[in-house]
């Protein structure tokens, strides 16, 4: 397993809205896109304009084979809302445990 870490900036005042379309377009997308385990989009108290993003993917594998014309094709549909990634890593899954 592997985590995509994006973090993308907004106007702190547009946050709720971006997270909404992003949702509509994006989440949507990817949940057609072989290999998707889960996505969750993480709002740090601290810095009101930061939108982190952390999808989970069966393997880097499934996650590469997103071509770069699907994502633009993607960010296209994002309109007014598309925003550039500030930041972006990939983590692999050393251990998970839950309740």
């Amino acid at each position: 397993m592997v985590i995509e870490e994006l973090h993308f900036r907004c106007e702190p005042d547009e946050r709720d809205r971006f997270v909404e379309a992003e949702g509509l377009i994006w989440t949507r997308f990817l949940q057609t896109c072989d290999g998707f385990v889960r996505k969750e989009l993480w709002l740090p108290e601290d810095d009101p304009g930061l939108v982190v993003v952390m999808i989970w993917w069966a393997s880097m594998a499934l996650w590469k084979a997103i071509s770069a014309d699907q994502c633009a094709e993607v960010d296209a549909r994002m309109g007014d809302w598309v925003r550039p990634v500030v930041f972006a890593r990939a983590h692999l899954l050393a251990r998970a445990t839950t309740t």
